[in-house]
C-alpha cells in the first residue's frame, strides 16, 4: 500500500528563501552598479585647456588685426602716393635735360644730374651735384638752410665754402619741391628745359661758423668759408668775367640754375 502525500509546507518554506536570494541578488546589483554611468563634471584640467586655448586665440586675433593696422600705416605714409610724414628724410635721384646757348649760336642739349635730400621736418634741402659730362661745372654739396635763410655752395673741386641769404624767388620750399619731385618721378609733370643764370661775387672771409646754423657748420665746418653777394641777373655771361668765376649747376625749381662764384676784379 503505497501512500502519497504533499509537503505542501516545504513549499511554502522554498519561497521565502528564493525571495531573500532574489533580493539579495538586486542589492548586489544595485552596489555594483558603475559609476561612469552617473553625470560627472568636467575635470579641471579639461577646463584649463580651454581657457589657455580661448585666451591664445584672443592674443593671435590681436597681433593679427596690429599687423593690419600696421601695415595700412606704413602704406599711407610711406607709399609714393600718399603723404610723408614730416621727419622722413626723402631722397630723389634726378636727371633732367635742358637746353643751352649762352656760349653758343646752337642750342645744345645737356643733362643734369644731382641727388636731392629733402628734410620737411627741420625745414632744409641738401643737393649733391656730382661732376658733370660736359665738365663745364664744378661738383658741389648745396644746403637750402629755410630756418636760418641761408644757402651755403661747398665747391668740391675747390674745397671752398660760399655763404650766401636764400633766394626765395629761385629756390622751392622743401614741401613744394618734395611735391615737384614726386610729380617727376611718377610722369605727372616734367621741368622746363631751360636755364638761368645768377653771378655772385666773393666778398669777406667768415670767421664764426656757429653763427651759420648746424647744417652749413657741418658743412662747412674746416674748410676756407666766404660770404657771397649776389649781382644782377643776366642772361649771359662773358668770357671774360667767366675766368674768374667758377660755376655749379643745379635743379631746385622747375628750371636749371647756372650759380658763377666771381672774384673781384
Amino acid at each position: 500500500m503505497v501512500k502519497i502525500s504533499f509537503q505542501q509546507p516545504a513549499a511554502a518554506g522554498l519561497k521565502p528563501e528564493k525571495e531573500a536570494a532574489a533580493a539579495s541578488y538586486g542589492a548586489k546589483a544595485e552596489i555594483l552598479l558603475p559609476r561612469d554611468v552617473e553625470e560627472q563634471p568636467l575635470p579641471v584640467q579639461n577646463r584649463r585647456a580651454l581657457s589657455r586655448l580661448c585666451y591664445l586665440t584672443m592674443i593671435l586675433m590681436l597681433l593679427f588685426l596690429g599687423l593690419i593696422l600696421t601695415s595700412m600705416y606704413i602704406y599711407r605714409y610711406f607709399s609714393v602716393t600718399g603723404s610723408a610724414p614730416a621727419y622722413l628724410e626723402n631722397v630723389f635721384r634726378c636727371g633732367v635735360i635742358y637746353e643751352d646757348h649762352s656760349y653758343s649760336q646752337l642750342r645744345e642739349q645737356l643733362e643734369l644730374h644731382e641727388d636731392v635730400r629733402i628734410y620737411l621736418e627741420e625745414d632744409y634741402e641738401q643737393i649733391n651735384v656730382p661732376m658733370p659730362h660736359f665738365g663745364e661745372s664744378d661738383p658741389a654739396d648745396i644746403i637750402h638752410d629755410f630756418q636760418r635763410g641761408l644757402t651755403a655752395y661747398h665747391d668740391i673741386a675747390l674745397d671752398k665754402c660760399y655763404v650766401i641769404e636764400l633766394n626765395t624767388t629761385i629756390v622751392m620750399p622743401p614741401q613744394n619741391f618734395w611735391e615737384l619731385l614726386i610729380n617727376v618721378k611718377k610722369g605727372a609733370y616734367l621741368p622746363q628745359t631751360y636755364i638761368i643764370h645768377e653771378e655772385m661775387i666773393v666778398t669777406e672771409h667768415v670767421t664764426d661758423m656757429e653763427q651759420l646754423g648746424s647744417f652749413i657748420y657741418h658743412l662747412c665746418h674746416g674748410k676756407e668759408t666766404y660770404k657771397l653777394k649776389r649781382r644782377t641777373s643776366r642772361r649771359h655771361i662773358h668770357r671774360r668775367a667767366a675766368k674768374n668765376c667758377h660755376h655749379i649747376r643745379h635743379f631746385e625749381n622747375t628750371f636749371v640754375v647756372d650759380t658763377a662764384f666771381c672774384q673781384k676784379l
